[in-house]
C-alpha cells in the first residue's frame, strides 16, 4: 500500500470506536451494499479530517496519484476507507477527466449504498461532467444516458442525481433530467407524485427509513427522482416535471 494509503487507513482505525462500528454495521449492514463491508467506527467528520490531513502531508498529488489512491482505498471493503475515497475525489474533482467515469462507474456498481453512491453522483460525477469542454461533455452525457438504461439501479440512481449540484446553482439541464426520470420510471411517470414538504437535503420524513427502503431496486431509483424534485420545488419552483417536447 502507498504511504498515503497507509496514513489514511491507520488514522481511520485510530479514530474508530467499537460502539460506532456496531451501530454502522446494524444500520448500513441491512442495505444491499452493506452486508459485506467492514466498519472501523470512524465518524464522517473524522474521515473528512483524515483525508484533509493526508492532503497536507502528501501535497501536490497529481491526477494519476489521486485516482490511484482512490482505487487503493476502495479496494478493501471497509466503509470508512471507501468513504475516504469518495471524499478524496470530492476534494480533487477539478483534476478528474472524462476517462475517470469508467473508474467511478465501477465504484458505483460496487457501492450499493446511498451513503456512498449519492456523494459520488452529486459531488463527483455531476461537477466532473459540468466542468468538461463541449466535446468531453457530449461523451460524458452519452455515458450517463447509458447508465439510465442499465439494469443496475444504482447506476440509474447516480445518473439521476448527478445534475443536482448544477440545478441547485441555477444551471443544469432540467429537460435532460426530466427525460432521464421518465425513462427510469416508465409507465409510472404519468402518475408519479412526491411530497413537496420533503426536506431540502433530499431526506424524506425519516432519512433512515428512506435509506432502508433503497434496498429495493425500484425504491432506490424513485428515491433519487423524489430527492431532485423536492429540492427543485423549494429552490426553483418554476421548474416543472412535465413531458419534454409537449
Amino acid at each position: 500500500m502507498s504511504d498515503a494509503g497507509d496514513f489514511i487507513d491507520l488514522a481511520l482505525q485510530r479514530e474508530g470506536s467499537w460502539s460506532r462500528a456496531e451501530a454502522l454495521r446494524y444500520g448500513l449492514g441491512k442495505n444491499p451494499g452493506g452486508g459485506g463491508l467492514g466498519f472501523y467506527g470512524a465518524s464522517v467528520g473524522a474521515v473528512r479530517g483524515t483525508v484533509r490531513d493526508a492532503g497536507r502531508r502528501y501535497s501536490g498529488l497529481a491526477h494519476d496519484e489521486i485516482t490511484a489512491l482512490s482505487s487503493e482505498l476502495w479496494a478493501v471493503p471497509v466503509f470508512e476507507r471507501r468513504l475516504a475515497a469518495v471524499v478524496l475525489l470530492q476534494d480533487n474533482v477539478k483534476l478528474l477527466t472524462n476517462s475517470d467515469l469508467t473508474r467511478l462507474e465501477g465504484f458505483i456498481r460496487e457501492a450499493r449504498l446511498p451513503d456512498l453512491v449519492d456523494p459520488l453522483a452529486v459531488d463527483v460525477v455531476g461537477p466532473l461532467v459540468h466542468g468538461l469542454d463541449v466535446l468531453g461533455r457530449v461523451r460524458a452525457d452519452s455515458v450517463l444516458d447509458r447508465w439510465v438504461r442499465e439494469p443496475d439501479p444504482w447506476l440509474r440512481r447516480a445518473a439521476l442525481l448527478s445534475p443536482l449540484m448544477a440545478l441547485r446553482a441555477g444551471a443544469g439541464d432540467w429537460d435532460r433530467f426530466v427525460r432521464h426520470a421518465r425513462a427510469v420510471l416508465g409507465g409510472d411517470a404519468a402518475g408519479f407524485t412526491f411530497d413537496s414538504d420533503t426536506e431540502a437535503d433530499g431526506a424524506t420524513t425519516d432519512r433512515a427509513t428512506a435509506d432502508r427502503d433503497t434496498a429495493d431496486d425500484a425504491a432506490a431509483v424513485r428515491d433519487a427522482v423524489t430527492r431532485v424534485l423536492a429540492e427543485m420545488a423549494k429552490r426553483r419552483p418554476e421548474l416543472q416535471f412535465t413531458p419534454v417536447g409537449r
